[in-house]
């Protein structure tokens, strides 16, 4: 059987699986150029099937996430999620109005009308599947947070653990806690969207000029520099309060903007930031605690939002009761797809376990093809040569203190360049890490970057190595001090990294990562997504070219093809 799941929210997406295989899966954004585009994913629909050989007709159940109010609104009125995104993403320009959007937009998430809202979303998506040429298939809906909970226990591999979501809101939830085994998951905690954890950070990302849904990762980057806090005279960590399971905002999600936006008014923008994450890591880490202490599970899943931050994972991880933590590789809404694919696939055909060792499942290009798009547009712009041991001269490059754009195989799946489609430099050096922040990139000054490492060198260089080595930059880890000049370019400014840790030495990846060691001593790059500020990661061959045109980057790797910048 073959199971298409589609999101059509924020970061909408698709994915594509037959029996226990995931064939293809990727977000619109990759197609359309639009960073977490909002648009019902046609272009990633169609792009999947041609590009998996499977006919619409073969396609017997299609499953969906997210059936609340607001989203019905939203699939009425395309129009209405399309003005938010452009606000959201800063797109408009300012006007009064829109906080009363911001407003309008928080309540309509927390409404509950279902079953009305699920039957006019199921209407609105009927007639648009059947216009692409879907005819006889089964339409599934299912909750957002259970989506969220089945990719990760799914993809753990761990036949019994604890399972966590926390986000915004979806489905009028802002979180779960469940008990996942054999196949099996049972919710015995749901967590309200008016006690949000997700809406909280989201108002801080926004208060301090930040795009909410985007850039909370800078707010926890900024936050190392700051002046600490004590914990007790933080006023944020007040806002919200653990009991047992139980999770309880202070005040609802317009209120909570409001007391916060008084409270930012007194301090300058990084100790503001420090105080929205330590209230995360205090109360999170809370809630962890409790529910292992009352389940006695103590391996871990992870998804939603929220869960994208580093250092709250961290800490979880940290803690001396749990054994292991796996948070899923596209923790946030863009992962929906999978979710409500792998949920369909186990009610359908009681399919639970995957391989989700690599998550490459996006598409690739051959050399044919790539030879072709450079001698039709490149032949004034740059020199190229096939190179068969390209991970050798790639090395070469690398040591030389080069930055290298890198084009390899499978495009990554995820929000996240795990050496698929990743701009890749040496990880020691600080003035690198600034060029390829302002000049590069184009982006803010604090942000770090990433190391990928060979298993052998995390166990070296990292000091809290534990459990599953982390191989999808998911968790944060602190680097040794005695090594933290060999990584100062790829390490924050508190000696925290988020790694991917690269257990499979066979792949063109991992062996370049040997090539660089046997010339430096180290398997560790520096590995940031291969985009510039605001666009989406790279997809295609051409993307890769467009970027590498207007970066001030000489080296570009597209498969064995190395092209150099006359």
């Amino acid at each position: 059987m073959v199971v298409l799941g589609i999101w059509d929210g924020h970061d909408s997406g698709i994915t594509l699986l037959k029996d226990n295989k995931i064939l293809f899966s990727i977000n619109e954004e990759r197609l359309s150029r639009r960073k977490l585009d909002v648009a019902f994913p046609e272009q990633s629909i169609e792009y999947a099937l041609r590009y998996a050989g499977v006919k619409k007709d073969d396609v017997e159940a299609i499953a969906v996430s997210t059936s609340e109010f607001a989203k019905a609104l939203w699939r009425m009125f395309p129009f209405l999620k399309e003005n938010y995104y452009l606000i959201r993403r800063k797109k408009k320009d300012y006007s009064s109005s829109i906080h009363l959007k911001r407003l309008a937009k928080y309540k309509l998430t927390e409404l509950q009308l279902d079953p009305l809202s699920k039957q006019i979303s199921a209407i609105i998506l009927k007639r648009k599947l059947r216009k692409l040429g879907f005819e006889d298939f089964k339409l599934l809906f299912y909750d957002h947070h259970l989506c969220h909970a089945i990719s990760a226990a799914f993809a753990s591999g761990f036949e019994k653990t604890l399972v966590i979501t926390i986000d915004g809101i979806g489905d009028t939830l802002s979180g779960t806690i469940s008990r996942f085994e054999n196949g099996k998951l049972e919710r015995i905690k749901a967590i309200s969207g008016r006690d949000s954890f997700g809406i909280f950070f989201e108002h801080v990302t926004n208060l301090m000029n930040m795009r909410e849904l985007e850039d909370e990762g800078k707010v926890m980057a900024l936050a190392n520099y700051a002046l600490k806090i004590d914990d007790e005279k933080n006023p944020l960590l007040d806002f919200f309060k653990i009991d047992g399971l139980n999770v309880r905002a202070k005040f609802n999600s317009w209120k909570t903007y409001k007391e916060l936006r008084k409270i930012f008014w007194k301090y300058p923008s990084e100790q503001f930031a420090y105080m929205a994450q330590r209230t995360l890591e205090v109360k999170i880490t809370e809630l962890v605690r409790n529910a292992v202490r009352e389940t006695g599970l103590k391996k871990i899943c992870l998804a939603g939002g929220t869960c994208s931050n580093i250092k709250v994972n961290m800490l979880i991880k940290n803690l001396p009761e749990v054994e292991d933590v796996y948070a899923f590789s596209h923790m946030g809404d863009g992962g929906l797809a999978m979710g409500s694919a792998l949920l369909a696939n186990y009610e359908l055909n009681g399919v639970y376990k995957y391989d989700f060792s690599n998550v490459y499942f996006g598409p690739q290009f051959s050399n044919d093809y790539i030879k072709s798009l450079l001698e039709k547009d490149w032949s004034t712009k740059a020199t190229w040569t096939y190179i068969e041991n390209i991970e050798k001269e790639t090395a070469r490059l690398l040591n030389e203190g080069n930055i290298v754009l890198w084009f390899q195989g499978r495009m990554e799946y995820g929000p996240r360049a795990l050496g698929s489609r990743s701009i890749l430099a040496p990880p020691h050096s600080e003035e690198i890490k600034t060029e390829l922040n302002l000049i590069q990139k184009k982006r803010v000054w604090y942000q770090p970057f990433c190391p990928s490492m060979l298993l052998d060198d995390a166990k070296d260089l990292l000091e809290d190595f534990k459990g599953t080595p982390n191989a999808f930059m998911t968790m944060g880890y602190m680097v040794k001090k005695d090594k933290q000049k060999l990584v100062r370019g790829v390490m924050n400014i508190d000696g925290s990294c988020r790694p991917q840790i690269i257990t499979e030495n066979g792949s063109r990846y991992a062996r370049l990562l040997t090539e660089y060691k046997k010339l430096s001593g180290v398997g560790v790059l520096l590995n940031t997504s291969f985009n510039l500020h605001g666009e989406p990661l790279i997809c295609s061959p051409e993307d890769a070219l467009s970027t590498f045109s207007r970066t001030s980057a000489k080296y570009l790797v597209l498969e064995n093809y190395l092209v150099i910048k006359k």
